[in-house]
C-alpha cells in the first residue's frame, strides 16, 4: 500500500463534515459569515469541478439556543429536540444562503442512525442523495435532532459523516476539526506531543492516541474521529482530519496544510461488494435462466426477465442468493423490490413493470453495483 498523502483534487465525490464549534460563534450565538463564506467558496470550487459535494453538517441545537436565548450548559433531551426544531431551519437557511450566492442549489437530508443501518431507509436514503447528485445540488445533512432519542441516536457528526461517505460510495471524508489532525497525545496538554501525518491503517496504537472533546458544543472529539475513520477506511473512503479553523480550509488541504490523512483498504465498490457477500443474512432466493447467469459474468445487472423463480419472505433492500439454473449459488445482492412484487415480474420485461406493479420500479432485479458473484 501507498505509504503517500493524496491529493484533494484526486478525488470525485466529497463529503465535509462541519462541528458547531466552527460554524457557530458560542459567544455571539450566531453563525461566523466571514468562515462560512469561504468555506462556501471551496465548495463552489470543487463543485465547479464536476466533483460530487456532499456537507454533514451540526449547528442546529446551537443556533436553536442561541434564537430561543437558552441558558449555557447541559440541555435535557428533550429540551434539545426542541432547541434543534428551531435551529434546523435557520441552518438551512444558512446554506441555503451561502451556496446561492455561487448558483448551487442546496438540499436539506435528516437522518436518524436507523436511516443508515436499517437496509430499506439506507437505500432509500442513498437515492435520494444520489439523484440530489445528479441534479447538481449539494446536500446538507444532519441528524434528526427532533425526534432521536438516546437510544437511537449517533451523538455526533462525525461518525454520521463517515456513514454517510459508506453509504454514497464517496472517496473522501473531510472532517474540519478544532484541531488539524492526529497527534500521539492530547497536544493541549504534551507539548512535545507529535503530529502524525498520515495513517495508513488504524490499529491499536492509533486508537489509543485519541482524546477527549475540546470544545462546550462539540460531542465527539479525537475518539470520535478515529471511529469515524475506521468506518470510512474499512469500506473503501479515505478520510482527512484538518483545522477549520481558518479561512478556505478546504484550499488550505490542497495547498498542503497539516492535517492527517488515513487511507482507505480498497475502493468504495469492491469493499461494499465484500460486505454484501460476507455480513448480511440473505432473506430469499432468486433463481436466474443461464442467460442472466451468463450476463452476471459479464458485468451486468440482473433483470426481471432472467429471473424465473422466487423463494423467501424478503422486503427491498434485503440480501438475497442468486442461484443458476441448476441450483449453484452464483451470488448475493441486494434485491430491489418486495418478494411479492418480484414474483409478479419474474420473466417480464423491465417496460412492463409500471403496468404489472402500478408503480415505475427500477429496472434492475438486482443493480449491478449491488451484487457480488461467488468468489469475488
Amino acid at each position: 500500500m501507498s505509504t503517500k498523502a493524496p491529493v484533494l483534487t484526486d478525488f470525485r465525490r466529497i463529503v465535509i463534515k462541519v462541528g458547531s464549534s466552527l460554524l457557530v460563534d458560542s459567544a455571539a450565538g450566531r453563525v461566523k459569515e466571514a468562515w462560512l463564506t469561504s468555506l462556501a467558496d471551496d465548495i463552489a470550487r470543487l463543485h465547479k469541478g464536476k466533483r460530487d459535494v456532499m456537507v454533514v453538517s451540526s449547528g442546529s441545537i446551537a443556533l436553536g439556543r442561541s434564537v430561543l436565548k437558552l441558558p449555557r450548559g447541559a440541555l435535557k433531551l428533550e429540551d434539545s429536540q426542541a432547541a434543534a426544531a428551531v435551529g434546523q431551519i435557520a441552518l438551512a437557511r444558512t446554506w441555503s444562503e451561502v451556496l446561492g450566492r455561487h448558483d448551487i442549489t442546496a438540499s436539506q437530508i435528516l437522518v436518524t442512525l436507523d436511516d443508515t443501518e436499517e437496509r430499506r431507509r439506507y437505500l432509500n436514503a442513498r437515492s435520494t442523495i444520489d439523484k440530489l447528485l445528479e441534479w447538481r445540488s449539494v446536500p446538507v445533512i444532519n441528524e434528526n435532532d427532533t425526534v432521536a432519542t438516546s437510544e437511537i441516536r449517533y451523538g455526533d457528526n462525525d461518525r454520521l459523516a463517515a456513514r454517510v461517505a459508506t453509504m454514497v460510495s464517496a472517496d473522501l471524508l473531510v472532517l474540519l476539526s478544532d484541531i488539524d489532525g492526529l497527534y500521539d497525545a492530547p497536544p493541549a496538554n504534551n507539548p512535545n506531543a507529535k503530529h502524525i501525518p498520515l495513517v495508513p491503517r488504524i490499529g491499536a496504537e492509533i486508537e489509543a492516541m485519541a482524546g477527549d472533546a475540546a470544545s462546550d458544543h462539540s460531542r465527539g472529539g479525537m475518539r470520535t474521529k478515529v471511529e469515524a475513520g475506521k468506518i470510512a477506511t474499512t469500506a473503501g473512503t479515505h478520510m482527512v482530519i484538518a483545522s477549520g479553523h481558518v479561512d478556505h480550509p478546504l484550499k488550505a488541504i490542497e495547498s498542503g496544510a497539516r492535517a492527517t490523512w488515513f487511507l482507505a483498504s480498497g475502493n468504495p465498490v469492491t469493499s461494499r461488494k465484500r460486505w454484501i457477500a460476507g455480513s448480511l443474512e440473505p432473506k430469499g432466493t432468486l433463481t436466474i435462466d443461464a442467460g442472466a447467469a451468463a450476463a452476471l459474468r459479464g458485468g451486468k445487472s440482473l433483470l426481471p426477465a432472467g429471473v424465473i423463480r422466487v423463494d423467501g419472505n424478503f422486503g427491498r433492500g434485503d440480501a438475497v442468493v442468486i442461484r443458476g439454473p441448476d441450483g449453484a449459488e452464483i451470488g448475493r445482492g441486494l434485491v430491489a423490490y418486495d418478494a411479492g412484487d418480484a414474483a409478479r415480474i419474474v420473466r417480464k420485461s423491465s417496460s412492463d413493470i409500471l403496468l404489472i406493479l402500478g408503480i415505475e420500479g427500477r429496472a434492475e432485479m438486482v443493480h449491478r453495483d449491488d451484487l457480488v458473484l461467488g468468489g469475488a
